[in-house]
């Protein structure tokens, strides 16, 4: 069963405007995911970085849904917290943002697939030698013919 890491933006997506087609699409994609993996055909990861990112959210429902989200189908999968640091460390090196460089880093221990919605992270992660596959939703349920 393949493991996914959504990243937090993927799980903000539903709270963006909505009258834009991309986000919509990607708003759409996002639940279809998420309705597999409540079917059991993927496991959704999760890492402290996602408690942490998501505790900054300002908006107070928003950061319970998405809390809610994160506690009830997702698998806390063990991992390494120093190998992570180191990662995350190198690939802020390579000009990931600090959050990118630590979701990616526990990503690549947890998960066999990353999922964002960040267009400039995807385009780095693709010139970047990672120990997963990196796309969009709306790549990922193409890829993985979801319907």
């Amino acid at each position: 069963m393949k493991r996914l890491y959504l990243d937090v933006c993927t799980y903000c997506r539903p709270f963006d405007d909505q009258n834009f087609l991309r986000i919509r699409s990607e708003t759409d994609a996002f639940y279809l995911i998420t309705q597999h993996i409540k079917k059991g055909q993927y496991q959704a990861v999760v890492s402290p970085v996602h408690f942490k990112e998501v505790n900054a959210i300002t908006s107070l429902k928003k950061r319970v849904e998405i809390q809610a989200l994160l506690n009830q189908g997702n698998t806390k999968i063990p991992y390494d917290a120093d190998k992570a640091r180191q990662r995350a460390d190198e690939l802020h090196a390579l000009k990931f943002g600090v959050a990118d460089a630590a979701h990616l880093a526990y990503a690549e221990q947890i998960a066999d697939v990353f999922i964002t919605c960040d267009d400039k992270l995807l385009k780095r992660c693709k010139k970047t030698s990672l120990s997963l596959v990196a796309m969009n939703p709306i790549e990922f349920i193409v890829s993985e013919d979801l319907q």
